[in-house]
């Protein structure tokens, strides 16, 4: 009776250790999760200020590189002209492949540089910042920090002629998702 009464004393001391031991483990495993997702916020962090510093960087090898950078829209250029963009390649849920978007572009300029302003419907949607080179329009568009979807938008117009222009637009959404979309800029038929 005392044996019996003495191996179930020591099985519910082994039993409580093992429970013990088996809690100890659990906290661990969830410090280390924990310590694995700040590791990943702060790897996810650092990925994003390499990309800013390399596109700076390259955004400073562009400007060094374009001496010829011109600060006012030549005359033909000023103005509206309508655009027609198609979309060629997307991974992102909000652009289809074969999705026709259809706006007014505003070349204008003032004291603080050339801007490209972006119309849908007589109302203004976006505004472009520009460069404008000799052989080729750059422009480029960011949604603010407070926007609920964020965007950036670059546009490369290289092919300028008289009454036509031509280049690509490409679109980075949130989650790195990004769409291509040919643009091409007519001047509008005079009445």
């Amino acid at each position: 009776m005392k044996q019996l009464s003495l191996l179930l004393i020591l099985t519910c001391i082994f039993i409580s250790c093992e429970n013990r031991k088996e809690q100890e483990l659990l906290k661990r495993e969830k410090a280390l999760t924990l310590k694995e997702e700040e590791f990943e916020k702060k790897e996810a962090d650092y990925k994003a200020l390499l990309a800013m510093r390399d596109s700076i960087s390259a955004l400073k090898d562009t400007v060094n590189n374009d001496a010829e950078l011109i600060t006012e829209w030549p005359q033909k250029l000023k103005g509206f002209w309508n655009s027609k963009m198609l979309c060629r390649e997307s991974n992102c849920s909000q652009y289809v492949i074969g999705d026709q978007r259809n706006e007014t572009w505003e070349f204008v300029s003032d004291s603080t540089g050339i801007f490209t302003n972006v119309l849908n419907n007589k109302k203004l949607v976006r505004v472009f910042k520009a460069k404008y080179l000799k052989d080729r329009i750059l422009l480029e568009f960011t949604s603010d920090s407070v926007s609920k979807n964020r965007v950036k938008m670059n546009v490369v117009l290289d092919d300028i002629k008289e009454n036509i222009i031509k280049g690509t637009q490409t679109i980075t959404g949130q989650e790195n998702c990004s769409a291509r979309f040919s643009v091409e800029l007519t001047l509008p038929q005079k009445k």
